[in-house]
Protein backbone atom coordinates (compact mmCIF):
# COMPACT_ATOMS: atom_id res chain seq x y z
CA UNK A 1 0.00 0.00 0.00
CA UNK A 2 1.45 3.28 -0.60
CA UNK A 3 0.76 6.48 0.62
CA UNK A 4 1.08 10.17 -0.15
CA UNK A 5 3.75 12.23 1.37
CA UNK A 6 3.27 15.73 1.41
CA UNK A 7 6.49 17.17 1.14
CA UNK A 8 7.46 20.89 1.55
CA UNK A 9 8.76 22.39 -1.55
CA UNK A 10 12.63 22.12 -2.11
CA UNK A 11 14.16 26.49 -1.34
CA UNK A 12 15.00 28.31 -4.23
CA UNK A 13 18.64 28.81 -3.99
CA UNK A 14 18.80 32.36 -4.98
CA UNK A 15 15.93 33.38 -2.20
CA UNK A 16 17.82 31.36 0.11
CA UNK A 17 20.89 33.61 -0.41
CA UNK A 18 18.80 36.81 0.26
CA UNK A 19 16.99 34.90 3.10
CA UNK A 20 19.29 36.14 6.43
CA UNK A 21 18.44 33.04 8.44
CA UNK A 22 19.09 30.84 5.81
CA UNK A 23 22.80 32.80 5.79
CA UNK A 24 23.29 32.65 9.24
CA UNK A 25 22.90 29.36 9.23
CA UNK A 26 25.47 28.41 5.91
CA UNK A 27 28.06 30.80 7.92
CA UNK A 28 27.02 29.31 11.07
CA UNK A 29 27.83 25.60 9.33
CA UNK A 30 31.42 26.88 8.14
CA UNK A 31 32.21 28.04 12.15
CA UNK A 32 31.68 24.52 12.95
CA UNK A 33 35.44 23.35 13.02
CA UNK A 34 36.48 26.41 14.79
CA UNK A 35 34.08 25.66 17.55
CA UNK A 36 34.87 21.70 17.81
CA UNK A 37 38.36 23.04 18.35
CA UNK A 38 37.76 25.48 20.89
CA UNK A 39 35.61 23.01 22.87
CA UNK A 40 38.47 20.72 22.66
CA UNK A 41 40.88 23.16 24.82
CA UNK A 42 37.82 23.92 26.55
CA UNK A 43 36.66 20.08 27.84
CA UNK A 44 40.04 18.49 27.17
CA UNK A 45 38.02 15.07 26.46
CA UNK A 46 37.02 14.41 22.23
CA UNK A 47 33.76 13.10 23.52
CA UNK A 48 32.46 15.88 25.83
CA UNK A 49 33.94 18.47 23.73
CA UNK A 50 31.09 16.91 21.14
CA UNK A 51 28.77 17.18 23.37
CA UNK A 52 29.84 21.08 24.06
CA UNK A 53 29.53 21.84 20.54
CA UNK A 54 26.78 20.24 20.34
CA UNK A 55 24.49 22.38 22.90
CA UNK A 56 26.24 25.17 21.75
CA UNK A 57 24.55 24.77 18.03
CA UNK A 58 21.20 24.24 19.88
CA UNK A 59 21.66 27.32 21.60
CA UNK A 60 22.86 29.23 18.86
CA UNK A 61 20.54 28.05 16.64
CA UNK A 62 17.24 29.05 19.05
CA UNK A 63 18.44 32.19 19.75
CA UNK A 64 19.47 33.14 15.47
CA UNK A 65 17.09 35.58 15.67
CA UNK A 66 18.64 37.80 18.37
CA UNK A 67 21.72 37.95 16.69
CA UNK A 68 22.92 40.98 16.09
CA UNK A 69 24.37 41.54 12.69
CA UNK A 70 27.22 44.63 13.64
CA UNK A 71 28.99 41.97 15.88
CA UNK A 72 31.25 38.95 14.14
CA UNK A 73 29.19 35.50 14.32
CA UNK A 74 32.00 34.00 15.13
CA UNK A 75 32.53 35.77 18.12
CA UNK A 76 29.18 35.35 18.92
CA UNK A 77 29.44 31.70 19.03
CA UNK A 78 32.40 31.48 20.78
CA UNK A 79 30.58 33.70 23.58
CA UNK A 80 27.70 31.08 23.55
CA UNK A 81 29.99 27.65 23.83
CA UNK A 82 32.22 30.11 26.77
CA UNK A 83 29.21 30.52 28.49
CA UNK A 84 27.05 26.69 27.89
CA UNK A 85 30.72 25.61 29.02
CA UNK A 86 31.10 27.37 32.36
CA UNK A 87 27.41 26.58 33.13
CA UNK A 88 28.20 22.61 32.61
CA UNK A 89 31.32 23.20 34.83
CA UNK A 90 29.53 24.85 37.52
CA UNK A 91 26.65 21.47 37.66
CA UNK A 92 29.97 19.08 37.45
CA UNK A 93 31.23 20.65 40.39
CA UNK A 94 27.83 20.27 42.19
CA UNK A 95 27.60 17.15 40.88
CA UNK A 96 31.01 15.94 42.16
CA UNK A 97 30.10 17.82 45.41
CA UNK A 98 27.19 15.70 46.11
CA UNK A 99 29.84 12.45 44.92
CA UNK A 100 32.05 13.34 47.46
CA UNK A 101 29.83 13.36 50.13
CA UNK A 102 28.34 10.12 48.97
CA UNK A 103 31.35 8.09 48.75
CA UNK A 104 33.32 6.90 52.08
CA UNK A 105 35.81 8.90 53.77
CA UNK A 106 38.74 6.16 53.46
CA UNK A 107 38.08 5.39 49.40
CA UNK A 108 41.26 6.19 47.10
CA UNK A 109 40.00 8.27 44.45
CA UNK A 110 41.93 7.43 41.04
CA UNK A 111 43.00 10.07 38.97
CA UNK A 112 43.64 9.69 35.07
CA UNK A 113 47.50 9.06 34.50
CA UNK A 114 48.99 10.98 32.24
CA UNK A 115 52.42 10.54 30.21
CA UNK A 116 54.27 12.63 28.23
CA UNK A 117 57.63 13.74 27.17
CA UNK A 118 57.75 15.72 24.08
CA UNK A 119 57.95 19.13 23.95
CA UNK A 120 54.39 18.95 22.95
CA UNK A 121 53.25 17.52 25.70
CA UNK A 122 55.51 19.70 28.38
CA UNK A 123 53.72 23.05 26.08
CA UNK A 124 50.23 21.40 26.81
CA UNK A 125 51.20 20.79 30.37
CA UNK A 126 52.55 24.43 31.27
CA UNK A 127 49.59 25.58 29.39
CA UNK A 128 47.18 23.91 31.75
CA UNK A 129 49.22 25.61 34.98
CA UNK A 130 48.35 29.14 33.50
CA UNK A 131 45.40 30.60 35.12
CA UNK A 132 42.27 30.47 33.31
CA UNK A 133 41.85 33.90 32.25
CA UNK A 134 45.15 33.47 30.98
CA UNK A 135 45.08 30.77 29.24
CA UNK A 136 41.74 31.14 27.87
CA UNK A 137 43.00 34.51 25.89
CA UNK A 138 46.04 32.85 24.71
CA UNK A 139 43.95 30.03 23.45
CA UNK A 140 41.83 32.87 21.65
CA UNK A 141 44.53 34.40 19.99
CA UNK A 142 46.85 32.22 19.66
CA UNK A 143 45.33 28.60 18.78
CA UNK A 144 42.26 30.29 17.12
CA UNK A 145 43.65 32.26 15.31
CA UNK A 146 41.37 35.92 16.82
CA UNK A 147 42.31 39.46 16.68
CA UNK A 148 42.06 40.67 20.31
CA UNK A 149 39.18 42.74 19.08
CA UNK A 150 37.03 39.07 18.82
CA UNK A 151 38.96 37.55 21.86
CA UNK A 152 37.79 40.27 23.96
CA UNK A 153 34.02 40.41 22.91
CA UNK A 154 33.94 36.70 23.41
CA UNK A 155 35.02 37.25 26.84
CA UNK A 156 33.05 40.71 27.48
CA UNK A 157 37.04 42.59 28.37
CA UNK A 158 38.76 45.78 27.46
CA UNK A 159 40.70 45.12 23.95
CA UNK A 160 43.70 46.02 26.62
CA UNK A 161 43.04 43.59 29.18
CA UNK A 162 43.05 40.89 26.33
CA UNK A 163 46.20 41.84 25.28
CA UNK A 164 47.83 42.28 28.84
CA UNK A 165 45.85 38.32 29.55
CA UNK A 166 47.80 37.23 26.30
CA UNK A 167 51.25 38.99 27.35
CA UNK A 168 51.23 37.51 30.23
CA UNK A 169 50.37 34.14 29.27
CA UNK A 170 53.09 33.86 26.87
CA UNK A 171 55.52 35.02 29.10
CA UNK A 172 55.02 33.09 31.84
CA UNK A 173 54.93 30.11 29.26
CA UNK A 174 58.34 30.80 28.16
CA UNK A 175 59.49 31.77 31.72
CA UNK A 176 58.07 27.45 31.91
CA UNK A 177 59.75 26.00 29.74
CA UNK A 178 63.07 28.10 29.89
CA UNK A 179 62.98 25.52 32.91
CA UNK A 180 62.64 28.50 35.32
CA UNK A 181 59.98 28.69 38.51
CA UNK A 182 56.69 30.08 36.08
CA UNK A 183 55.98 32.72 38.57
CA UNK A 184 55.51 33.64 42.07
CA UNK A 185 52.34 33.86 44.43
CA UNK A 186 51.91 37.21 43.67
CA UNK A 187 51.99 37.02 40.03
CA UNK A 188 49.83 34.46 39.63
CA UNK A 189 47.33 35.73 41.98
CA UNK A 190 47.25 39.24 40.26
CA UNK A 191 47.00 37.05 37.00
CA UNK A 192 44.04 35.60 37.73
CA UNK A 193 42.39 39.04 38.63
CA UNK A 194 42.71 40.32 35.06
Amino acid sequence: MKTNVARAPAADPATAEHHPQARLRSELAGLIPELRAYARFLARDRSAADDLVQDSLLRALAALDRYEPDGTLRAWLFTIQRNVFYEQARRRRTERMVLAQAIAPGEPIQRPHQHGETEVADLQRVLWTLPPLLREALVLVGAQGMSHEEAAEVCAVPVGTMKARVSRARAQIAKAMDGTPQSSAQDQSSASLA
